[in-house]
């Protein structure tokens, strides 16, 4: 008759097998924080086209063309060349932006950031040292930010009647 070893804790799923740690927020305990995956695109990596994520995004690389993570965070990265319209719940910027920046909740320039673009937000954050060439718009109707790139012109376009 065949007999197996358990290699992993009684009661744990795939007995006999090892596991693997999640990193959702299933492995997490109810009353906690909730876990969040971040996209990362390295410094070598350059992208011409649009972006849409449903994760927190992390750019070091170089993208010309739309982003938009909707809820979520984007970090325009220490050494990111960004040349893009940006819709997401919350954007920080360590590199370079050249383009309109519309967030949720709120817009950081860090003191080695620079953005050339209008902001539309409801709270915004510029460091000493930080580099910003445009307009702010203060949003505090609390609406979502489109999930497409389509409300960024829609919304410029109804500014400008």
């Amino acid at each position: 008759m065949w007999t197996s070893k358990q290699t992993t804790a009684p009661g744990a799923p795939g007995l006999g097998t090892p596991t693997t740690p999640m990193l959702t927020s299933e492995a997490v305990r109810p009353g906690s924080p909730v876990v969040r995956t971040t996209a990362w695109l390295g410094p070598s990596v350059e992208v011409k086209g649009k972006i849409s994520s449903n994760e927190d995004l992390h750019i070091d690389g170089k993208v010309d063309g739309p982003i938009s993570v909707g809820n979520h965070r984007l970090t325009v990265g220490r050494t990111a060349q960004v040349s893009a319209e940006i819709v997401a719940r919350e954007i920080v910027v360590y590199g370079k932006v050249n383009g309109n920046l519309r967030a949720k909740e709120r817009i950081e320039i860090k003191k080695d950031g620079s953005v050339v673009g209008d902001l539309t937000t409801a709270r915004i954050m510029v460091e000493d040292g930080a580099y910003f060439k445009g307009k702010i718009e203060i949003d505090r109707t609390n609406k979502q930010p489109g999930k497409d790139l389509e409300s960024v012109p829609a919304h410029a376009a109804s500014d400008s009647d």
